[in-house]
């Protein structure tokens, strides 16, 4: 199983309506709106890493209102 957080970044007065839509998409633990210089942090996770670049790309970076996002898989060191 392969984790990520998702940094996003969304056009202004978007951040809670993104949020919401992320959080019914499949393969999100959470979505939450927050402060400082991205205003959604999504934690993913997905069988593998294809996968949850699917789920970025096709899935996360559709929904209306995103600007950016930026992409940070966990790693166990």
């Amino acid at each position: 199983m392969v984790h990520a957080y998702i940094l996003i970044q969304t056009e202004v007065g978007r951040a809670a309506a993104v949020a919401a839509e992320i959080a019914d998409i499949p393969g999100v633990a959470s979505s939450e709106d927050v402060t400082g210089p991205y205003d959604v942090i999504v934690r993913a996770e997905a069988a593998d890493v294809d996968q949850l670049g699917r789920l970025v790309v096709a899935r996360v970076q559709n929904v209306e209102g995103i600007t950016r996002t930026l992409t940070c898989p966990v790693v166990h060191l």
